[in-house]
């Protein structure tokens, strides 16, 4: 990959960094993520070079609209040394990664920017690994999601891992990812409702997250992430099978109503040019998601057996 092209990571990261002083709340950090899982994804996937370009672009694109713009790096004098960087982000993930907060953001953006901060081989001064930091400890005591089908945040935050759920003992990021793809396949509809939608995104990017710690070497954060993250899965299950006909169907949600609506399908997929085709600044680069949501499924699919009918639901995830 070009050079010129880590400027996605740098960007990416000043972005994270500034996102709470620039608006105020947590999820610009969106687009730097968003920046960060495109240069990673083309990396570590073998594209076509018209379609790696046209990831590239994209980003850069969003980058431009949502970025920080500023073309000032710390010099090497001015940066914090790349393991007291990581000291004090994984600080901030020691407090924070286990219990289920927003459905995992501060696992999903602690993670990339560790992973970026480790390919950089070190960025940004003290002050800005300080607000990454921040930005991951201000997850604290916060709700899980905002968006759920068929239970309450209030359940959500009762509700307790046991025998009958049935999950396997994970122990390595190979064992998490084949769960992620059968539960992603186990979905017999895929709703556009954010409840639905998002959330079974958000497990692609937050199972992703805890394996990308583990392979950088935290393994203790993986394992203390893996129970919030599944009772996240738990809480999903409970409209995996529902029938958006029925009165019992709930759903707690600023954002979305009932009844239901079956989520479009991509015609292509994020490997092939005719994705990248698409327009996706009308949607606003769906806030980084259409690079993060393939940057993670593309992780597990190689870690696992990834079947037809599971190809087939993360179409509904990318559309």
């Amino acid at each position: 990959m070009a050079d010129l092209d880590r400027r996605l990571l740098e960007e990416g990261l000043a972005t994270i960094a500034s996102s709470r002083e620039r608006t105020g709340d947590l999820w610009h950090a969106h687009y730097g993520a968003g920046a960060i899982a495109a240069y990673f994804w083309v990396r570590e996937n073998r594209l076509t070079a018209l379609a790696a370009g046209s990831v590239t672009a994209e980003a850069k694109a969003m980058l431009r609209q949502h970025g920080t713009r500023n073309d000032q790096t710390a010099s090497a004098n001015e940066r914090m040394p790349l393991e007291e960087a990581e000291v004090r982000i994984t600080d901030a993930l020691e407090r924070t990664i286990g219990e289920l907060h927003w459905v995992g953001h501060q696992a999903i953006y602690g993670a990339i920017s560790l992973k970026a901060i480790r390919e950089l081989e070190g960025w940004g001064t003290a002050e800005e690994i300080e607000q990454i930091a921040q930005l991951i400890e201000s997850f604290e005591r916060t709700i899980p999601g905002r968006s759920w089908v068929n239970t309450t945040v209030k359940e959500i935050r009762r509700m307790h891992l046991d025998e009958n759920d049935g999950f396997p003992e994970i122990l390595h990021p190979i064992q998490l990812s084949q769960l992620i793809l059968e539960e992603l396949g186990a979905f017999r509809t895929i709703y556009q409702a954010e409840a639905h939608h998002d959330l079974i995104g958000h497990m692609l990017t937050y199972g992703h997250a805890l394996n990308m710690l583990y392979e950088l070497g935290y393994v203790a954060l993986f394992y203390k992430g893996i129970p919030p993250f599944l009772k996240m899965v738990k809480a999903l299950r409970l409209g995996r099978h529902m029938d958006v006909m029925q009165e019992e169907v709930t759903l707690q949600s600023p954002v979305d109503v009932l009844p239901l609506t079956q989520a479009e399908r991509s015609r292509a997929l994020p490997h092939e040019l005719e994705y990248w085709l698409t327009d996706h600044r009308c949607r606003d680069w769906y806030g980084g998601h259409v690079f993060k949501f393939p940057f993670s499924f593309y992780h597990h699919a190689k870690n696992g057996e990834a079947m037809p009918e599971i190809w087939e639901n993360f179409r509904y995830i990318i559309a």
